[in-house]
């Protein structure tokens, strides 16, 4: 029976984040190698999270788990309040069309020029005309930060930062609700680098997307992101803000968060002898 205004419930005056992938109890291995085992990790509506690891702990390798690249062992993983190993392949390519995925180095083919690469999710899902899909393609070229003329040209001719735009242009095709970013700031230079973070901040907004970043760049876990996580022995170490990370004791964590790189990220003064360890380095270099 429906209730009448006075008798509604009063609304929680904390409003619960929707989850958007959900991942419990995740294995992945290859072989003999346990990759991951007992991972647990929650994506919020419209954050950004950044995900960060050691080498080799298997940072890419989840993402690629989340969208069905690699198999796992055990777990499940919910898309959009989906498990995806439970529903038809109509309906699972209905939910890639919800993500899009910048790939580590960019991963653009090398025979078509930027404006085919961009295009092709639209010419896989959708079906539109040629003048179409031109339109929307140099809209996502522009979107990305990248110049018109940009669009007829191939890979090879391409700057490492624009290969990461032209990548990301492609990774909005189909207007997703998340964009995976692996690696977005790797080989560019600082200045390169925070343009890039910019770019992610303003789209983030914008267009009202949620990111998962994986990530090493301590600019980027400062400048743009909401949330952390940190991938160390095969689950999740640690998750939250900036703060939480500070105050962990785990001694990964610390070592990467307070080490001499974050230190100077964060405007925190370095330890007696570090700043004349660095004027010498920076001697030696310049010699």
């Amino acid at each position: 029976m429906q209730q009448s205004p006075e008798h509604t419930s009063a609304p929680s005056p904390e409003k619960k984040r929707e989850v958007v992938i959900s991942v419990r109890n995740l294995e992945v291995g290859f072989g003999s190698k346990t990759i991951m085992k007992g991972l647990n990790l929650d994506i919020y509506k419209g954050e950004i999270l950044g995900f960060v690891g050691g080498s080799g702990t298997g940072k890419s390798v989840l993402t690629r788990t989340i969208l069905g690249l690699v198999q796992k062992r055990a777990g499940t993983i919910e898309a959009f309040g989906y498990d995806i190993d439970k529903i038809p392949e109509t309906q699972h390519r209905l939910l890639e069309r919800r993500w899009g995925v910048l790939f580590q180095q960019g991963a653009l083919f090398s025979s078509l020029t930027v404006k085919q690469n961009v295009q092709m999710p639209m010419r896989e899902y959708l079906k539109m005309s040629d003048r179409l899909l031109d339109e929307i393609a140099m809209m996502k070229i522009e979107m990305a930060g990248l110049n018109p003329d940009a669009a007829d040209k191939f890979p090879s001719d391409l700057s490492g930062g624009m290969i990461k735009r032209a990548a990301l242009a492609r990774a909005l095709a189909l207007d997703p609700e998340i964009v995976f970013l692996d690696e977005p700031t790797s080989g560019l230079d600082p200045i390169g680098a925070a343009d890039f973070d910019d770019l992610i901040a303003t789209l983030q907004k914008t267009l009202g997307l949620t990111v998962f970043m994986v990530t090493h760049d301590l600019d980027s876990l400062y400048s743009v992101c909401d949330r952390i996580a940190a991938l160390g022995n095969g689950h999740i170490l640690a998750e939250g803000p900036i703060e939480t990370m500070l105050a962990s004791d785990d001694p990964w964590i610390r070592a990467y968060f307070h080490g001499k790189r974050a230190r100077a990220v964060a405007g925190e003064p370095m330890r007696a002898g570090e700043e004349e360890q660095g004027k010498a380095m920076q001697t030696g270099t310049e010699r």
